[in-house]
């Protein structure tokens, strides 16, 4: 992610999606390297109703993504993902986060290295956490990666949405988008990582 933007949008980790209450959605917050494509991602994935791009994990309030991506704010770019749990289970939502990174880079993502862009799941509960701890435990001891999980597993704090222009970004610039994933080799590099488990 070449670009910096300035403007800023204001802390909504308590603010649930409008429809939470009333159809009992759930939240969950990944990160996983750009935010743009694990938008993408967790877009495509049945009972998953929305997701909003933005940042988590640092120690300044309201930040901006120039803040974030060059002056050491400590956060990851980060999705809340508002999910409908009696379509789509948490084991799920992290299996299927797990099989859309690189779970093994310590340095960032693809073509993005640096802090913002590492790998961590942010939870809630003891049980999140324990859902999370499993998978991971269970991906190590299969052996189906060449090296062990990195991903780090973070009690949730709070999260700032992005820029509006950061938003469904793959949406409103598809051509740049997919010029960006492409060269950044983030699909080959995640089916080259994940070759062995899905040759079983």
């Amino acid at each position: 992610m070449a670009l910096a933007f300035l403007s800023s949008a204001g802390a909504q980790q308590d603010s649930p999606h409008p429809d939470a209450a009333s159809k009992r959605l759930s939240q969950a917050v990944f990160a996983g390297g750009c935010f743009w494509c694990v938008e993408a991602d967790f877009d495509k994935l049945n009972g998953v109703v929305d997701t909003v791009s933005g940042y988590t994990g640092g120690h300044v309030s309201n930040p901006t993504y120039e803040q974030v991506s060059h002056k050491g704010t400590g956060h990851y770019e980060a999705v809340r993902v508002t999910y409908d749990p009696d379509v789509v289970s948490y084991d799920t939502l992290v299996s299927y986060f797990f099989h859309h990174v690189d779970p093994t880079d310590p340095n960032g993502q693809f073509c993005d290295k640096g802090d913002s862009y590492r790998t961590a799941i942010f939870v809630n509960t003891d049980a999140e956490r324990e859902t999370a701890e499993e998978e991971i435990h269970e991906i190590d001891e299969s052996g189906m990666l060449k090296a062990p999980v990195v991903t780090k597993v973070l009690k949730a704090e709070t999260f700032w949405p992005a820029e509006e222009y950061h938003q469904d970004y793959y949406k409103k610039n598809p051509l740049k988008y997919r010029f960006y994933r492409t060269t950044c080799g983030r699909d080959d590099t995640v089916r080259d990582v994940w070759a062995k488990a899905d040759s079983h």
